[in-house]
């Protein structure tokens, strides 16, 4: 009994760090570099542009 009491103590002060740690290692790895970011945006553009030019050529059909 007295080893369940210490096991769950330390899962109750472990767990939560460990918790921690995984959303700190999340946070940091999932950040999208602001050059990646205007590179999305621009390809974005790019691709829009690309639309209303297929689609002004099909209504001039």
């Amino acid at each position: 009994m007295a080893d369940e009491v210490s096991l769950w103590g330390l899962l109750t002060i472990v767990g939560p760090i460990v918790l921690l740690g995984v959303i700190i290692w999340a946070v940091l790895n999932n950040r999208v570099s602001r050059r990646r970011h205007q590179e999305s945006e621009h390809a974005t553009a790019d691709l829009y542009e690309e639309q209303d030019r297929i689609d002004r050529e099909k209504r001039m059909r």
